[in-house]
């Protein structure tokens, strides 16, 4: 079936057997993280009596590690079988969790960050040859339309899993939610063997040596591409938005709002509850706007809402703006994953991955290594406005991409 053909049909996204394996998996993997994220947060910030340096480390372990391997990472997803890597990393995954689980179970609590970086030193490899596939195995129509339904499972997410994990750690405890996280991990190693079977070869011997020249290759394709150049400038200004932010949630529960930091699940759940809605809308229109301009809308409207919540001392209000917010914000996720789908050619999507992603993921990692020194140095209510003045400004950066149009850089599908 070729790609045109499978374009104008609808259902044939739903039917897509890749797809419908992808997010089984995906599905065992958000249950796993969400119940990992509360048992750790929770955890920790009774252990430390709120200590916002303990609590920002936790971000600090999950995300440092993706900055230093989402390059090799992305740059061997290009090279290896997809669908075995992504395997592989899985069932590493689970063994590592269990490793860790008795670590702790002997006293040693402070391996509860372990658990995060090793699970984010494995996605580095598992999510690069994610996109591979989704590149190989779903048409170009109907890329922005596939995000788009990720967007939606994560959204589901964002109401199910604070309630989730909060739950579960708060009945069995932490060493019980740990070892969720490991079975989840290894049931998607099983999902994903269902996958269609890699066609696309692994590297020959006779190329094995050239992994420096590939690893430079792919910094080579982003700088030659306008279009992912400011991407990769807004993800930059948008990480450094996001770390502080996302560091610092649990105070705006606590100090601005004055509720225990249970409250924090129900934020994240009227935001995902949002983002569900907001995933559905961008779906239903996701073919007729471009998604440099998905990108734009999604983060003026961060810049407003994310200074909003850091002035707000009111309940409702917080509310209201997290709902708006999380309405908003499948158009920064789809439309950033589309950009680097449709500008990227599959032989090297991984790599362009692996560029873009650690400018993000590092900036994130820097402001929460700060961020709890700007919290003793300054009121959440001008941490959060600088936050929201970072994300208009990388609104702005995408401007002169607005009328860009991408390449013709497809694959011919194959039948799954």
């Amino acid at each position: 079936m070729n790609r045109h053909e499978k374009g104008t049909n609808a259902s044939s996204l739903f039917r897509n057997r890749f797809l419908q394996t992808i997010l089984l998996s995906s599905v065992l993997l958000q249950i796993g993280i969400w119940v990992r994220n509360f048992a750790i947060l929770l955890y920790v910030a009774e252990r430390t009596n709120n200590d916002p340096y303990a609590i920002s480390l936790i971000s600090v372990a999950e995300f440092a590690p993706i900055f230093v391997f989402s390059f090799i990472g992305g740059t061997f997803a290009d090279r290896w079988r997809p669908k075995r890597t992504m395997i592989w990393c899985d069932l590493l995954s689970a063994v590592s969790v269990f490793v860790v689980l008795l670590t702790i179970h002997y006293g040693s609590w402070q391996s509860v960050y372990l658990v995060a970086f090793i699970s984010a030193i494995l996605s580095q490899f598992s999510q690069p040859s994610s996109m591979r596939l989704f590149k190989y195995h779903v048409a170009e129509e109907q890329l922005q339309q596939g995000m788009a339904l990720f967007q939606s499972l994560m959204a589901i997410f964002m109401v199910l899993g604070p309630v989730l994990g909060t739950f579960i750690y708060s009945t069995f405890g932490l060493e019980t939610s740990i070892a969720v996280m490991g079975v989840v991990f290894l049931l998607s190693a099983l999902v994903l063997i269902r996958l269609p079977e890699d066609n696309m070869e692994a590297q020959t011997a006779a190329v094995k040596g050239q992994f420096r020249k590939e690893f430079i290759e792919g910094f080579r394709y982003v700088w030659q591409s306008q279009v992912l150049r400011m991407l990769g400038l807004a993800f930059i200004l948008a990480g450094l938005a996001v770390g502080v932010a996302q560091a610092l949630n649990l105070f705006i529960v606590t100090e601005r709002l004055g509720r225990s930091k249970e409250f924090l699940q129900y934020l994240l759940m009227v935001n995902g509850a949002a983002m569900l809605i907001g995933g559905g809308i961008v779906a239903v229109f996701a073919k007729r706007v471009p998604p440099q301009v998905l990108l734009a809308i999604g983060m003026i409207a961060g810049a407003f809402c994310t200074a909003i919540v850091g002035y707000s001392t009111s309940v409702p209000l917080t509310l209201t703006v997290q709902f708006l917010n999380g309405l908003v914000f499948p158009c920064i996720h789809i439309g950033i994953s589309t950009m680097i789908l449709k500008w990227s050619h599959a032989s090297i999507v991984g790599r362009v991955n692996g560029v873009l992603n650690p400018m993000f993921v590092g900036m994130m990692v820097i402001s929460m290594s700060f961020a709890g020194a700007l919290k003793d140095a300054f009121s959440l209510s001008t941490i959060y406005g600088g936050a929201g003045l970072l994300f208009l400004l990388g609104a702005l950066v995408m401007v002169p991409i607005m009328n860009q149009k991408a390449p013709n850089n497809a694959l011919t599908v194959v039948e799954t």
